[in-house]
């Protein structure tokens, strides 16, 4: 349906229209996205896209997600049997289940970046329901056999500037190779140090020993880099090397998801543990300690190698047992819990928190430390910044609560920028443009307060949206843009 000019912006006409001018200022910057889960394959093949249910509902978590809740079975909606059983395959009639519970998504963040999607991606003017369930199908599935529609057109004309995708050190990074040896467009190449699609290192698969197949990835861990993982010391050097095979990919991340943001610095106890491990002897709290050793030492890596690290503990995996065993990992099963930073972090902090080549980026799931433990920490420490709000909290009311949190204690520039997280491609620049709503709506509060002036909040606009994101990431800054248009004041005058 068509899209409200002044979504997301402030009720009161006087703040509204500092909000209009500010996104003014940000609304054509190029998409920088350091954290997300695109599969790289999907560039490099280039291929169409499939059929509309498998672009947006199927692989869609979100959405599939609150169908369950309203007892819409996954299979019902295409997703596949984690035991290869039966599921829907009809993408019309997947389509159909979805658009007869759309109701289910008003006032939530997915319908307004499936609606800003449909209408600025696709140009559909109406909203999608049962009665015009095959008409959107019918549109969208003409739109996706077109060459404009293909995967790296859409980026090009999404202006995103660099993709970062998420890949574990037993991934292939053939993906990655392929996208280096296409041709430069638009003066930028695709992949490589400095391309426009770059990958990320998350080793989680081998850190968490309880994990299913974890002895075998540590053995392709070991036939991809020639490197005998029999001793703790040769599988840090095997991850050690695999990292370097990840910067010539263009990685200037890694990405971990740990249960809890726990750290401790003891490579003694983490060999020994390593050990039992292997030989099927580590004991249920040795598995569970594992990953915070192992924290520390992929710290130490960064401190070397000058990989940014990213921290995204909290998410109680797979809490829907039954869920999972039907139908495997990522599909709606994950719940928030609570986590402690301060603490948690202090053994990590210590080695390397003042170190100069090191820094790490806080994600939380739990808003109750925003403002009691991650801005302190990030306006504490200069290696420490606070990640966007990420997961259940990329909402608009979650970046709301997010910059009232955080930017007392922190600042803005101790915060990240806004990443969009997702594997759903066409989404990416709806998600950016609610955040950039969002931060011009908060900005204009601060102005209409006499917080700040006009060109103060444009500028830290464009920082927010451009700047902190390649600064933080380390994606090759550019020289700062300045506001695209110039600000016509708009802030209350004196009485």
């Amino acid at each position: 349906m068509p899209l409200h000019p002044d979504r997301l912006f402030p009720a009161d006409e006087r703040t509204r229209a500092i909000a209009r001018e500010l996104h003014r200022s940000t609304a054509d910057l190029p998409l920088v996205s350091p954290h997300g889960h695109v599969d790289p394959r999907l560039l490099a093949e280039n291929r169409p896209f499939p059929d509309p249910a498998r672009l947006f509902v199927v692989p869609d978590h979100y959405l599939t997600r609150m169908l369950y809740s309203q007892g819409v079975r996954p299979d019902e909606l295409g997703v596949p049997s984690a035991a290869g059983g039966p599921s829907e395959a009809d993408g019309r009639a997947i389509w159909r289940r979805f658009a007869e519970h759309y109701f289910l998504f008003r006032g939530t963040p997915s319908k307004l970046w499936l609606d800003h999607t449909f209408a600025e991606v696709f140009g559909i003017d109406q909203e999608l329901s049962a009665d015009t369930a095959d008409e959107f199908y019918d549109h969208l599935a003409a739109r996706l056999a077109e060459p404009a529609y293909r995967p790296r057109a859409l980026f090009d004309r999404f202006n995103i500037e660099v993709l970062a995708t998420t890949e574990s050190p037993v991934d292939s990074l053939e993906p990655h190779a392929a996208l280096e040896a296409l041709p430069a467009t638009g003066g930028r190449k695709w992949g490589g140090r400095g391309g426009k699609v770059v990958t990320t290192f998350r080793p989680d698969n081998l850190v968490e020993p309880g994990w299913p197949g974890w002895r075998e990835r540590v053995d392709a861990l070991a036939e991809i880099t020639g490197q005998d993982t029999a001793t703790f010391d040769g599988f840090l050097t095997a991850l050690r090397r695999r990292r370097q095979d990840f910067i010539a990919a263009g990685a200037t991340c890694t990405d971990h998801g740990n249960l809890t943001a726990a750290t401790e610095d003891d490579p003694k106890a983490a060999a020994e543990i390593y050990a039992r491990a292997l030989d099927g002897e580590a004991t249920e709290a040795e598995i569970l300690r594992f990953p915070a050793l192992m924290l520390v030492e992929f710290a130490r890596m960064s401190a070397d190698d000058g990989l940014v690290m990213q921290l995204h503990p909290g998410a109680n995996r797979n809490h829907n047992q039954w869920l999972y065993e039907g139908w495997g990992r990522d599909v709606g099963g994950d719940i928030p819990g609570a986590t402690e930073y301060t603490r948690a972090l202090k053994p990590l902090l210590d080695a390397f928190g003042n170190h100069p080549r090191f820094r790490i980026v806080l994600y939380t799931l739990d808003e109750t430390v925003f403002s009691r433990e991650i801005a302190p920490l990030a306006g504490g420490y200069a290696s420490v910044f606070a990640g966007a709000p990420w997961w259940f909290l990329d909402s608009p009311e979650g970046m709301r609560r997010f910059r009232e949190a955080i930017h007392e204690t922190a600042g803005f520039h101790n915060t990240a920028g806004f990443v969009d997280d997702t594997r759903a491609f066409c989404s990416i620049p709806a998600r950016h443009d609610v955040a950039r709503r969002i931060d011009a709506a908060y900005l204009a509060r601060l102005v209409a307060e006499h917080r700040m002036t006009d060109g103060e909040a444009a500028e830290v606009a464009v920082d927010l949206a451009y700047n902190l994101p390649r600064k933080i990431y380390g994606l090759d800054p550019h020289p700062s843009p300045r506001p695209t248009v110039p600000l016509r004041s708009t802030s209350p005058k004196p009485e």
